[in-house]
């Protein structure tokens, strides 16, 4: 459904057909005090992608307070192997997770005392700093990108938050800068709720999630080892799940059949060793299955894949607007935002520049809490279909799987017990209530109001 024709009570959240996005008006916001914590987070099973394994994340929390008073806070979850494989491999897991929170805390200070009319202002303003002073602290003078954006999450969710409140904004469509609303347009009454499978989860609870309702399969390729070993694995592994999977059906898809998402996290060094996958996966039959295909190579192989007919997919290559449209040039067909992993506000940028250049996006998950599932799913809901899918927001979310205290974590949703917040036959239920409340995203989260009660004056 259109926003134009939904209509809802509050803040004006809608915009008239044929109006023009006029001209914003904002309140100038100084940042007076900052504060920020984390908490460990164990894994069910040691998590296997990009050659290596993560057993636990950090959820860290930012709190920002205004000269008026009003404060916000936001989370983020860290992934130093998404982020930067290479410093998560030449560092202790909390090494590297230690060196990203230190950006958290850089980035908190150097916002003291600053003024800022609008996140995205400020983003732009604070992320190539953050990652200037990454390269430092990581001794890595290569460090990606991401890694400063993922850094930054929980700040920037943070200042959405105080943003809202300081412009008396009660809705994320009334959040939603005019710029970017035109690849925000949509409102869909449902999300495909998208499992992710890594390494090591066995076929047996990949069926038992099909069987459940899950209908759009995430599956990590890219094993460890040689890129021959890495190969025969994959192989291997999809010939496997092909062979349970396929003759299952859902009513998403045109075809009915399930569609197959494979993620590479750049794995593949060169494209002749790609292609060989895919001729495998026309061998056994997956191939017309297949809907995307995420980062087969890293981003510095440079690799043009427009005689690819698949749809490849960026994610962590497409660090900011200039990247993405470098690699729509180079023939990918698809972009995975990540909300919560780049910042809301580098995402909208994102999404409305694919949007000007007809790429479908769809919003995959970085193993986060179940409150940044819903600021994932708040720009999935509002993105338009994806093609050959139904009237749906595609919204990877995986957490459920992966965190051994996951129902623990539920509780610090703003509205924990909201039937929209878990997953029902696949689907995220995305009715009037969702989109009146937001999600909860610019609701207070009890747990944390009291954690940073000492700063609020």
């Amino acid at each position: 459904m259109n926003r134009r024709e939904f209509i809802m009570t509050g803040v004006a959240a809608a915009v008239a057909p044929g109006m023009s996005f006029g001209a914003e008006t904002r309140r100038r916001i100084t940042i007076a005090k900052t504060g920020c914590g984390f908490e460990r987070e164990p894994m069910v099973r040691p998590f296997g992608f990009k050659g290596g394994y993560l057993t636990e994340e950090w959820i860290v929390s930012a709190f920002v307070r205004s000269t008026s008073g009003m404060h916000g806070i936001g989370l983020g979850t860290q992934s130093c192997l998404w982020s930067d494989a290479k410093v998560f491999s030449s560092n202790s897991e909390a090494g590297g997770n230690a060196i990203m929170f230190s950006m958290t805390q850089y980035a908190l200070k150097l916002i003291e005392g600053r003024s800022f009319t609008s996140p995205v202002e400020l983003n732009d303003w604070l992320w190539p700093q953050v990652w200037e002073y990454g390269k430092k602290v990581s001794a890595n003078p290569g460090l990606r990108a991401t890694y400063a954006l993922n850094a930054l999450v929980a700040v920037d969710n943070a200042l959405w938050v105080l943003f809202a409140k300081e412009n008396g904004l009660s809705s994320f469509d009334a959040m939603i800068p005019n710029a970017y609303r035109p690849a925000l347009d949509a409102h869909h009454a449902k999300c495909a709720s998208i499992p992710l499978f890594s390494y090591k989860v066995p076929v047996s609870e990949i069926r038992e999630a099909v069987d459940s309702g899950y209908f759009f399969m995430k599956i990590k390729i890219g094993q460890p080892g040689t890129q021959e070993e890495m190969l025969a694995k994959d192989m291997a592994r999809v010939s496997e799940i092909h062979s349970v999977l396929k003759d299952c059906r859902t009513p998403y898809t045109k075809s009915g059949r399930l569609p197959y998402y494979f993620d590479a996290n750049g794995r593949y060094e060169r494209k002749e060793t790609f292609l060989r996958f895919v001729d495998h996966l026309k061998r056994i039959g997956a191939y017309d299955q297949v809907a995307i295909v995420e980062e087969p190579f890293d981003e510095y192989a440079d690799i043009d894949v427009n005689d690819i007919p698949l749809r490849l997919a960026a994610d962590e290559s497409a660090h900011t607007v200039r990247d993405a449209l470098d690699r729509i040039g180079m023939g990918y067909r698809a972009m995975a935002l990540k909300p919560i992993a780049k910042t809301m506000s580098m995402s909208m940028k994102i999404a409305q520049a694919a949007f000007e250049k007809s790429i479908p996006c769809f919003c995959a998950d970085l193993t986060v809490c179940p409150a940044m599932v819903e600021w994932n799913k708040a720009v999935a809901a509002r993105l338009p279909a994806f093609p050959g899918i139904g009237d749906l927001g595609l919204v990877e979310t995986n957490g459920h799987m992966n965190f051994r205290n996951w129902e623990a974590m539920r509780r610090d949703l703003a509205y924990p017990e909201a039937h929209w917040t878990r997953t029902e036959k696949g689907v995220f239920e995305c009715d009037a209530d969702y989109y009146a409340k937001s999600g909860g995203i610019l609701e207070p989260m009890p747990r944390y109001e009291k954690m940073y009660e000492g700063l609020k004056t």
